[in-house]
C-alpha cells in the first residue's frame, strides 16, 4: 500500500499532485478575492458614512448603517470562501453579483439623481462584471 505524501499549498494539505498543480496553475480565485476584498471595504466605507447621519437625528440611517455593515461582513466572508475554494461560495458571490449588476442598471435609468460618474460605473458595473468572469466555470477548482 502506498502512502499518501501531504504536501502544503497555500496554508492547507494537498493529497494528490494533480490538485496542488491544478491549484497552482489558477489564479483567478486569488485574482476575485481581492476584487470582493475591495468591494466589501466599499461598503463598509459607505456603512460607516451613513453612522453620523444617524447620530444627527436621522434615525432610519443607523438601520441603513447596519446593514451596510453587515453586507459588507458577508462579501468579506464570501471572499474567504471563494479564496479557499468552497462550492457555496462561488454560488453566494455570483447571485451577489448579479443582483448588483441588477441594481445598478436600475439605478442607471431611473431618473432619481444617481451619480453617473466614471468611479460610481467602475465600482457598481465594472467591479461586480469582473468578480464575475474571474470565478472559474469548472466545478474542478472548488471543491
Amino acid at each position: 500500500m502506498a502512502r499518501r505524501s501531504w504536501s502544503t499549498c497555500l496554508s492547507y494539505p494537498i493529497l494528490s499532485p494533480a490538485r496542488e498543480a491544478r491549484d497552482v496553475k489558477s489564479g483567478k480565485p486569488e485574482a476575485a478575492f481581492v476584487l470582493l476584498l475591495l468591494q466589501s471595504v466599499v461598503w463598509m466605507i459607505t456603512g460607516i458614512s451613513a453612522a453620523p447621519f444617524a447620530l444627527a437625528g436621522e434615525v432610519h440611517m443607523a438601520g441603513l448603517a447596519v446593514s451596510t455593515m453587515l453586507l459588507a461582513l458577508g462579501t468579506l466572508l464570501c471572499a474567504i470562501g471563494v479564496l479557499w475554494r468552497r462550492s457555496w461560495a462561488r454560488g453566494v458571490v455570483i447571485a451577489l453579483e448579479v443582483v448588483c449588476l441588477f441594481g445598478t442598471a436600475a439605478l442607471f435609468l431611473a431618473p432619481i439623481g444617481f451619480n453617473h460618474g466614471l468611479v460610481s460605473i467602475l465600482v457598481n458595473a465594472a467591479l461586480p462584471l469582473a468578480v464575475i468572469v474571474l470565478l472559474p466555470k469548472d466545478q474542478e477548482a472548488f471543491s
